[in-house]
């Protein structure tokens, strides 16, 4: 994975399934009691926003449950724990974007409420030895996303049609490893961080630069979420301010090192 790839400097276990079910609670605290880790980067999570609507109890499980027991299996060896969370723990109604310090405010849907029930299990547990990182509009090597389904669109058809209202900051996966190895090397307090490319846009708008990058003549049309009607609501503006760390490069920029990388040609 990107993250791996970045933290040269550690010895890196990444568990399978088989080895270690993170949603039972005596399997995780045996797993870590056995290897006592200096650090723990918990990046599983049920992300299929749509499917956490009609799955409710299994995203509880995966994204507040199993977190939980990691806070609690690191605090039992003094491991440091880094958990990777989303822009979606936020309602979406401050069009200004959400600083750290910002209070999370009833998420819209399933997704963003079981993101959170593992912030606060983990602060619960672990306040003085967690990094919780917040993300959003992940893309890049490996897996479905909005970048490649664009591309695939793009060369398939003369017209997309791309929701106009809804408002982020797209992030690629190999800037935020980066970030995340930066962030464990300077070992700065625990907290909240958030980290996402610098700028934000709408889909519309993203899809827009990536059919300009791409040299796609394909034009893209802006429509309404309520257009597309998806089973999870969606917040309008789930903007991440990033104050307490270096910024990273734009989104355009981040676009353009995915585009240019021998994963992202296409």
């Amino acid at each position: 994975t990107a993250l791996r790839q970045t933290l040269t400097d550690y010895t890196v276990l990444t568990p399978h399934h088989s080895e270690v079910d993170i949603t039972q609670r005596a399997a995780v605290i045996e797993y870590i009691g056995k290897h006592r880790p200096t650090c723990i980067v918990n990046a599983a999570a049920y992300t299929q926003v749509d499917d956490c609507e009609a799955n409710r109890a299994v995203a509880l499980q995966v994204n507040g449950e199993a977190p939980a027991y990691m806070a609690e299996a690191a605090s039992l060896v003094g491991s440091r724990l880094v958990q990777y969370s989303t822009d979606y723990v936020f309602s979406g109604t401050k069009a200004v974007g959400y600083a750290e310090t910002d209070q999370p405010d009833q998420p819209v849907n399933a997704y963003g409420e079981s993101k959170l029930a593992g912030e606060l299990a983990i602060q619960s547990w672990l306040a003085d030895q967690a990094y919780i990182i917040r993300t959003a509009w992940l893309y890049g090597a490996g897996g479905k996303n909005f970048v490649d389904t664009m591309l695939q669109l793009g060369q398939d058809q003369s017209e997309v049609k791309v929701v106009n209202d809804q408002h982020g900051s797209p992030t690629y996966v190999q800037d935020l490893a980066v970030a995340t190895s930066q962030l464990l090397q300077d070992q700065p307090s625990s907290g909240i961080y958030h980290l996402t490319n610098a700028g934000h846009c709408t889909w519309h708008d993203f899809a827009v630069e990536i059919f300009k990058q791409a040299h796609l003549p394909a034009h893209v049309q802006p429509c309404t979420s309520a257009e597309f009607p998806r089973p999870a609501k969606r917040p309008a503006y789930s903007i991440l301010l990033n104050t307490k760390r270096p910024l990273l490069r734009s989104w355009q920029a981040g676009l353009t090192a995915y585009m240019t990388s021998s994963r992202g040609q296409r």
